[in-house]
């Protein structure tokens, strides 16, 4: 079990464990397919009681990432193939334990759907998106920065065309964009690519171009080139 680390905010009990029970699988300290530590034991090394524990470990099965069946060692899932939309949402929320593969899978994914929300946005409300790409950026814009305004396009494309669930989808993925962004955009070649993508799209808005979807899958397959070469 990994060794406790200082948790940024208070904690209750079981939100804790389950915190650090999380950690260790998504570290693969406990592997898909291996059985936890006893239930003593593995109270004792949290610092948690038994009863909270169990807590814990129920909210960890609602949500796919454990096996608990009376009599028997708890077991941990294959979450990749098992896991649901709440197992993506924890993912979401740990970010910094995102592997390679993963991040390539969540590209892949935003790649497949986001040109399409684009295409929808820009025919609804053109105006809206193109007042966005007006705004002007500072020429001192640090990486942070520069991902919080990559992440309010796409937000302000997702609202526009008044999808609640693609909304809630967003708003689960925030926290881990904000994260992974800040680490795309510290390239240079990043913001240089994704500020040469938002002259093309209000150039293309302006003339009135109905192709969007392609520009934007092409600018989301370039993203995933330059994650592949420098993660």
């Amino acid at each position: 079990m990994p060794l406790l680390d200082d948790i940024k905010k208070p904690m209750k009990p079981a939100e804790f464990a389950e915190h650090k029970i999380l950690e260790a699988i998504l570290d693969s300290s406990y592997e898909s397919g291996e059985a936890l530590p006893a239930e003593r034991v593995l109270a004792k090394s949290l610092g948690v009681t038994r009863p909270t524990l169990r807590e814990a470990l129920q909210r960890l099965a609602k949500e796919g990432w454990v096996s608990i069946a009376h009599g028997k060692p708890t077991q941990v899932n294959d979450y990749l193939s098992q896991g649901g939309l709440g197992v993506l949402t924890t993912l979401a929320r740990y970010g910094e334990h995102l592997s390679h593969d993963m991040i390539d899978h969540l590209l892949e994914t935003r790649t497949l759907i986001f040109p399409g929300i684009a295409q929808k946005a820009v025919e609804k409300d053109p105006a809206a998106i193109l007042e966005y790409l007006e705004t002007e950026l500072p020429e001192e814009v640090d990486a942070a920065l520069f991902a919080r305004f990559d992440w309010g396009l796409q937000t302000l494309m997702v609202n526009v065309i008044r999808n609640p669930v693609l909304k809630m989808m967003f708003n689960d993925f925030a926290a881990m964009y904000h994260l992974l962004g800040a680490r795309y955009f510290s390239l240079e070649e990043a913001q240089k690519n994704t500020l040469a993508y938002y002259q093309k799209l209000k150039s293309a808005i302006q003339k009135g171009d109905t192709d969007i979807q392609m520009l934007v899958e092409e600018t989301m397959g370039d993203v995933r080139k330059v994650w592949e070469r420098v993660s």
